[in-house]
């Protein structure tokens, strides 16, 4: 009855001197890669969860601003309100373009706005438009890098340490000109655990980055939707026929 008790116990500070064994084992090249990827770990973490807050809060403005415009008679009715919308990707494209486009509605028109504006200024616009769906585009997809970097670069520098650890074993072996299990095994299990250390860096950074490249391809597309849809009514409210 107490048997499966025992066991258990057993295994528990078993597992945990292994770990400690392995790591006092590892040479100090190993402990210092180790520790590289332990760094990059808690920056890819870093990325993954700060990004993921900052699309979530983009998503959310986002889908609030939409329903505000909607409801809006004139395109220049909520910049006329002076809304403001921190943080809001729908709101720094609306705001760079009602800018563009109210400067020129009061180009050579004292202070008062005039009805139309030309092809050509409303052109201008649609550039001011353009660069700041790049921009907003640009914020979202900062520090990025940092777990494509984390995917592609902790697994080869987890295979340097196991690498370098299994030729320092085998250097070790030869000195000693004897080549037996309790000789090797500890060099080569120290090698290998620079690997696991990588791949436990790159796996949960490989899944975080591709969420995070779909949910940013997702917000880019819709950025460039609300661009289009934003020049159309600007064309069809004050566009010249001439």
């Amino acid at each position: 009855m107490n048997a499966p008790i025992v066991f258990a116990q057993a295994v528990g500070p078993s597992n945990q001197a292994e770990l400690i064994y392995i790591w006092n084992q590892a040479t100090s090249e190993g402990k210092a890669i180790i520790l590289c990827l332990v760094i990059f770990s808690i920056m890819a973490w870093s990325v993954m969860i700060t990004k993921a807050l900052q699309m979530r809060r983009a998503r959310k403005l986002n889908q609030y601003f939409t329903a505000e415009f909607s409801t809006q008679k004139h395109v220049l009715d909520m910049f006329d309100r002076r809304i403001q919308a921190e943080g809001c990707p729908f709101f720094v494209v609306y705001q760079a373009g009602s800018v563009e486009l109210d400067a020129r509605l009061k180009a050579d028109a004292g202070e008062g706005r005039k009805s139309q504006v030309s092809l050509k200024s409303l052109e201008h616009v649609k550039r001011r438009l353009e660069n700041a769906v790049a921009q907003e585009s640009l914020k979202l997809e900062s520090g990025l890098i940092l777990l494509a970097i984390a995917v592609s670069g902790a697994p080869f520098l987890g295979l340097l340490g196991t690498v370098w650890g299994v030729m320092s074993t085998f250097g070790h072996v030869a000195q000693q000109g004897s080549a037996t299990l309790s000789t090797m095994a500890p060099g080569v299990a120290a090698a290998l655990s620079t690997t696991v250390a990588g791949l436990l860096v790159a796996i949960p950074s490989m899944f975080g980055y591709n969420w995070l490249v779909h949910t940013l391809r997702t917000l880019t597309v819709g950025l460039d939707n609300f661009a289009q849809e934003l020049v159309s009514k600007m064309e069809t409210e004050y566009l010249s026929d001439e």
